[in-house]
Order: C-alpha cells, then structure tokens, then sequence
C-alpha cells in the first residue's frame, strides 16, 4: 500500500470524490476533516503521511492556519483550491507546500501531482541534505566562476540532471539559462541524443500548437506536407522551452496535458503519440506574480516547478567577472584571429565596479567588441558610456525597474547599430538573441520599429 493520506476539506462531495480517487491508485485513507479542529484530532490519532490541505475550512481557521502548525511538525501537504488570487498565493507559497492544485481537476492530474509533491519532498529531506559542495570537481564545462552562489547552481545541476524530473531555470536575462539547460542534458541519461531549443516569445499564436505538437497534411490551409513537432523532435531526448511565461493561456493548458499524459496528438490528427521527453523550462519572469494576474494556469507553474533553479545576477557574484572576462577574451580572440591575450588591471576594476543590468550577455558582447577594437595585444580600458544603464535616477533616488532597464539596455544596441533590428550588424545579433524575440520585447516595451 502506498502513503496514508488525511484529507482536509469542508465540502463533502469533493472529499468524497478524492477519497474515491485516492483509494483507486493505491492510497490509504486517515479520515476526512472539515475544520483545522478536526484536523489536528485527526493527525495525532492517525498519523498520516501526507495531508491534502483546501484552504477555505468551517470554523475560524484556515488551511494555511493549519499549513503552519504541520510545517512545525514536519507532515509534508499540498493543497487543493479554487482560491488563486494575489493575496492568497503569497499567503500560500509563505507556508512552502509541495503543491497547489486549482479546482476543478481530473484524477490523472491529482495523481501526477502528488507524484511531484513525493518527489520534491524527498528530495528536501534525502538526495539534497546529504550531497556536499566539492570543490574539486565542481566545474561544469561553459559554468565559469568560483563564487558561492554559482557553486549552489552547480550543486543543483549535479543533483538533478541523472534525474528525468522537470527543471524551471528561473533568472534575469542574460544570467546563462540556456547555458544551465545545455548542462541538464550533458549529464543527464539523454545526452546522446538531441536537446531541442523552443524560444516561447518567438512563436506565432497561431502556429504555436503546430510548432510544438506538429501537424498532419491538409490540417490547415498552408499545411502542404507533415510537420514534426518540437516535443516529437526531442523524443528521448530534452526540450528546452526557453521564455515559458510568454505562452498564452489556451497553449499552456495544452502543454500540461503534453507533460502529464506523456503523449501528443499532432494537429489534424486522429491518432496519439507516445513520448519521452525531459523537460527543462526557463522564465525572467515571476511566474508566481503572472499566476495571481490570471496570465500564468498555477497547475502548470506546480508542474514545471518540480526543481527551481534560481541563477544568480552577475553584480550578484562579481567575484567571477575576471574569469568570465578572460574566457571571453580567449573564446573571441580565437574566433576572430586576434592576438589580444590580456585584460589591464584598470579594465578589470571597471568591469568590476559596473553593475551589469545585461549580466554575463552584455560582458560576453563588451568583451566581443573590445577584441576587435584592440589596437595591441591588450584591452587597457573599457568604455562603458554606452553600454551602462545606470539603475539609479540620481534625482529622485529612485531605483529604476528591470523593464526601464530593458528597456535602455535595447534602446542603447539599437543607437549602436543606427536603428537595424534584423540582419548583420544588427541590434538582434548585437544582443545575442533571436530577431523575433528582439522584435516581442520592442512591441512589449513601446519601442518603435524604427527607433535610430
């Protein structure tokens, strides 16, 4: 017999249908309590393993009143609510659950969901307590630094790439998420086949379900031939979906089913196919505050967050600049056959003293375009007037917003390449990112088309 499971919910019909559900996949059942009162009666009568936990109870207190008393006591839960707004999730995520399911929900869904909460909870009482940093093998190829923060990333991506679970990388543009991802499958089971690459803010809405899921012949207008989708591509291999928060609603309820049935239906197709993908998703984005906006489905968030990865800022762990700075030098000094093989010490206290609002991206393009600009074998200096996006507006005090930021850091590669977006030379390939993703986040940011 699997787990015993106490459920806590003050609405009969719903207990009863998960007691049903519970009891069918092999779950034991403690009893079913309506009120936090109950509950605790419960618990010290039956010790259960694991308690599902709704939030809106009878009496005084509510779930998360009683999320508190069983993190004291150390009984893993999740909870199961229709309740999503604001608030309630920052209420919610306080208390660190295993779970969040949104009312209502399929029986697969509950199932797979518990699976995760198992998953993650072992992993925080097990594999993650007894693994230590050594410092002697730590280096992942690409991962380049020594600071303590990188070294937790390193640590992390140790642990969970032998794993198949899904990874959310989470972190500010440029901080190396696809990099981390690349990592993932190079230790990982999947490694000797492929790693497929979906930038999310770059697919067409309408084409999004034929980009992921591909197509039949004659599915649409347009549809002339078959089409592979991105998940069929990555079959026992990885699938990096790069940018997940920029998914519409209908696409990401598609996406979970894909996750959680572990199969897909191509698009004008009668037939489902059978896949095996491990999936690593990354966002800039707190998918949390896009979830209480209504703009993120939360059972998607808990299914992709089965392993977060945060990656730290580059101000964040300055300490590494010099050794990004010099792998920098020697990668583009190579490429572009110049013989620049040294950084002065008063460039290095410039790079050290900038804080970085475009992290080890805008590094790699300053480092990129002082190779080509050296005029001997040494950069002496660096000028950073037009790449720096000083945060602070000295006459208000005010912190600016990572948009504002983002916003002057393209401002700021579009001046340099005279307004060209696309193309050689352009303010696309400046970035280091993909024309239709520069383009998304122009039209996001009110950036005109023709800015110069």
């Amino acid at each position: 017999m699997k787990e015993k499971i106490l459920i806590v919910e003050d609405e009969f019909i719903v207990a009863n249908d998960l007691k049903i559900m519970l009891i069918k996949a092999g779950y034991q059942i403690t009893g079913i309590a309506s009120s936090v009162v109950q509950a605790r009666k419960l618990i010290v009568e039956n010790r259960p393993d694991w308690v599902l936990l709704d939030i809106m109870l009878k009496g005084d207190l509510t779930g998360i009143d009683l999320a508190w008393e069983l993190r004291e006591i150390q009984l893993p839960f999740l909870y199961i609510s229709a309740n999503t707004n604001q608030s309630t999730l920052e209420a919610v995520k306080a208390t660190h659950p295993y779970g969040f399911m949104v009312k209502p929900f399929r029986e697969r869904d509950l199932i797979v969901m518990l699976d995760i909460a198992k998953y993650r909870f072992d992993q925080e009482k097990g594999t993650l307590a007894e693994i230590p940093l050594d410092d002697e093998n730590e280096e992942i190829e690409g991962i380049i630094g020594k600071s303590s923060l990188l070294r937790e990333v390193i640590e992390k991506i140790k642990i969970v790439a032998p794993a198949e679970t899904s990874v959310l990388i989470l972190g500010e543009s440029g901080t190396g998420k696809e990099r981390v991802a690349h990592s993932i499958h190079d230790l990982s089971a999947h490694k000797s086949n492929a790693i497929v690459i979906v930038n999310c803010a770059a697919l067409p809405h309408s084409l999004i379900e034929s980009e992921l899921f591909g197509h039949e012949k004659g599915a649409f207008t347009g549809a002339n031939s078959l089409r592979i989708g991105k998940f069929e591509q990555a079959d026992n291999g990885t699938i990096f979906l790069d940018e997940i928060g920029e998914l519409p609603l209908d696409s990401q309820v598609k996406l979970l089913r894909v996750l959680q049935e572990k199969e897909i239906q191509r698009l004008g197709g009668n037939k489902t196919i059978k896949i095996n993908v491990r999936v690593v998703a990354a966002t800039n984005r707190s998918l949390e505050k896009e979830v209480a906006e209504g703009r993120f489905r939360l059972d998607l968030y808990y299914r992709l967050n089965v392993f977060p990865i945060q990656l730290p800022t580059l101000k964040e762990r300055k300490e590494d600049i010099e050794a990004l700075a010099n792998y920098f030098l020697k990668k583009y000094a190579a490429s572009s056959r110049r013989n620049v093989i040294s950084i002065s010490d008063a460039a290095l206290e410039q790079l050290k003293q900038y804080d970085w609002p475009g992290n080890i991206r805008e590094l790699e393009h300053l480092i990129e375009r002082n190779v080509l600009l050296a005029k001997t074998t040494e950069i002496e200096k660096f000028d950073l007037a037009v790449t720096t996006s000083n945060p602070m507006e000295f006459n208000t005090g005010k912190m600016k917003s990572m948009e504002e930021m983002e916003k002057e850091h393209i401002m700021n590669a579009l001046q340099i390449c005279d307004g060209k977006v696309s193309g050689p030379g352009g303010a696309a390939e400046l970035l280091k990112i993909q024309p239709q993703t520069l383009f998304s986040k122009m039209k996001k940011l009110g950036i005109k088309q023709g800015y110069n």
